[in-house]
């Protein structure tokens, strides 16, 4: 019976933690021999949590929640917050597809201000930090609109919409921002499954 329940489990858990990935429009046959291509993370309008609060209104609710628990909590996340971007979720991103497609044996590498015709647009449209308490968990979920453009003309090449993909690791993960991270990981490997499939 206990054996029946955790495989119940396991499954609506798996269920829950599908991304949804689909190219709305075009192709990325044109990075065939292109070995660099630019990439630029647009976080402004992104959402938080269920509610889809602004990250204007996410952030004093979150801070003033970590206080209450732990006085100065709140103030040192917000510090790894604006970190975060920067320092955790863009690197995610950029060495997991690139980390993918150079076992591929395919030279396409993501490179922020990189100098190149064609430029990836991830815009952020969507985040969920998820929880962690042990026995129990949820994932991070994180929603991208992916991007393809002419660097100069900003003609749309590939447009991809990349639905709450799942942040987690093995084992227990108490940070929000590390669980986020894993989320733009996952949807940098799943985008560069992708593009190897059709440069392959």
């Amino acid at each position: 019976m206990k054996k029946l329940l955790f495989l119940l489990f396991f499954a609506i858990s798996t269920v829950a933690m599908a991304q949804k990935f689909k190219i709305q429009s075009g192709d990325a046959k044109f990075l065939k021999g292109i070995e660099t291509v630019n990439v630029v993370f647009d976080y402004s309008g992104m959402k938080l949590m269920k509610e889809n609060y602004t990250e204007e209104e996410y952030i004093p609710r979150r801070i003033e929640e970590l206080n209450k628990k732990t006085e100065g909590s709140g103030d040192i996340w917000k510090k790894q917050w604006q970190r975060s971007k920067e320092e955790l979720w863009n690197p995610k991103f950029i060495t997991t597809f690139n980390k993918v497609l150079s076992k591929e044996n395919i030279n396409t590498k993501l490179k922020e201000n990189a100098q190149s015709p064609y430029t990836l647009i991830v815009k952020v449209k969507w985040v969920y930090p998820g929880w962690d308490a042990g026995i129990m968990k949820q994932s991070a979920k994180v929603t991208t609109q992916l991007t393809f453009v002419e660097t100069d003309s900003k003609k749309v090449l590939c447009d991809i919409e990349s639905v709450e993909a799942p942040g987690d690791q093995w084992g227990s993960n108490f940070n929000n921002e590390t669980r986020v991270g894993e989320g733009f990981a996952k949807t940098g490997k799943t985008l560069a499954q992708r593009i190897e499939r059709e440069l392959k």
